[in-house]
């Protein structure tokens, strides 16, 4: 476990509202779509958007590591996003939600790589899989949370009041960073070559390609749920929506089971393929033109997809290489480029051709990701660093 008794929770707390901030729209879409006048595809696009620097700002965050620590960076990236929160509400034209939710993709993935960065180098020698297990069950929480709430909230007292809640609670997160650990000094490392470098680490590489394919699917269907079942029901409501997401929750357990399954289930590679193949299952469960099939298949969905993040993140922390805030910011990268590329791209598909060709080019893209998995070996080494 991290070192400092009061680090974990408070590096839990700050990715739940940050993972919350990233996708409290989400259930909104159809509601926001009818308010602003807008299509179906532009009102997907405020989640695209936020995508869009979280898919090339790690890579700038990995270097700063270099030279500030992870906490040093929170204190400049927190309060600008909860001060994007609180001005998300108050924006009267679909141009102005874009600029916040542009502003807040590149806030996110600061906070996200300095935690990454923050656990893989604090917690204790032999603890970075579990603990890794642990972030990653905050980031489902998050996304959890974030979509249940804001559709909750929008429903009872309207949509605005979800984004005050929010810019609320990570001004409190910004005051509980003093109960983080200052953190190791910065190395000074010259970024130089670093990128290819890591790049030309076959575990790595891999790992970063199946987490892009894994992420386009699961952002693509999280980002189309909402019209999916507005096309199924026309009454439901946005906390019905919300709570579509519920499958989350086993991602929460398969998070922090990870290491378990992963030895039973025989290394890194095995376990990781076995759940893209679960994502394939729950894919062909959701063809049934239904909304009660498509809310129970979303449990499989998410348990299998966090079952992979969690391992491809504890694997590439324990592969040994160099300047982890620069391994972890590619990470970030990839995974949300993968995010950008899916919660967009498949629109037109869904929209020209119907929910059954949208599944099949997912399941295409999984099988990808299988592919690139089946290569892993686990790291030769008897502890986690």
């Amino acid at each position: 476990m991290i070192r400092t008794a009061n680090g974990l929770p408070v590096v839990v707390f700050i990715t739940i509202l940050t993972l919350s901030a990233l996708y409290a729209p989400q259930p909104l879409l159809p509601l926001l779509a009818s308010e602003f006048q807008i299509s179906r595809d532009m009102a997907a696009s405020l989640t695209t958007i936020a995508f869009l620097p979280l898919c090339i700002a790690p890579l700038l965050y990995g270097r700063i590591l270099s030279a500030f620590t992870p906490r040093q960076l929170l204190r400049g990236a927190i309060p600008v996003l909860a001060v994007t929160e609180l001005l998300f509400p108050l924006c009267s034209t679909v141009w102005a939600l874009f600029a916040v939710r542009l502003l807040q993709g590149l806030m996110i993935p600061a906070i996200l790589t300095a935690m990454m960065t923050y656990v893989s180098t604090e917690c204790a020698p032999g603890e970075i899989r579990r603990t890794m297990g642990i972030y990653i069950a905050s980031t489902i929480l998050g996304g959890l949370l974030g979509r249940t709430m804001s559709g909750t909230i929008a429903t009872l007292l309207g949509w605005h009041y979800s984004f005050y809640l929010l810019g609320g609670s990570l001004l409190l997160g910004f005051l509980l960073l003093g109960l983080l650990a200052p953190g190791s000094p910065p190395q000074g490392v010259r970024p130089k070559g670093q990128i290819l470098t890591i790049l030309r680490d076959k575990g790595a590489r891999r790992t970063y390609i199946t987490v892009f394919c894994m992420f386009f699917v699961f952002a693509a269907i999280m980002n189309y749920l909402p019209f999916r079942v507005a096309e199924l029901d026309a009454a439901a409501t946005e906390m019905r929506i919300g709570f579509m997401y519920s499958g989350y929750l086993l991602g929460i357990v398969s998070a922090l089971n990870a290491v378990r399954l992963t030895s039973l289930l025989g290394g890194t590679s095995r376990t990781m393929m076995l759940g893209l193949a679960g994502l394939i299952v729950a894919l062909i469960g959701m063809l049934v033109p239904n909304t009660t099939p498509l809310f129970f298949f979303m449990f499989p969905f998410c348990g299998a997809m966090f079952l992979v993040h969690s391992v491809a993140s504890g694997h590439l922390n324990s592969l040994g290489l160099e300047n982890r805030g620069m391994v972890n910011g590619l990470y970030v990268a990839f995974y949300y480029g993968g995010g950008m590329l899916g919660s967009s791209l498949p629109g037109p598909i869904y929209q020209h051709f119907g929910w059954p060709a949208f599944i099949s080019l997912l399941a295409v893209l999984t099988g990808g990701g299988i592919l690139a998995a089946s290569g892993l070996q686990s790291p030769h080494t008897k502890t986690d660093q």
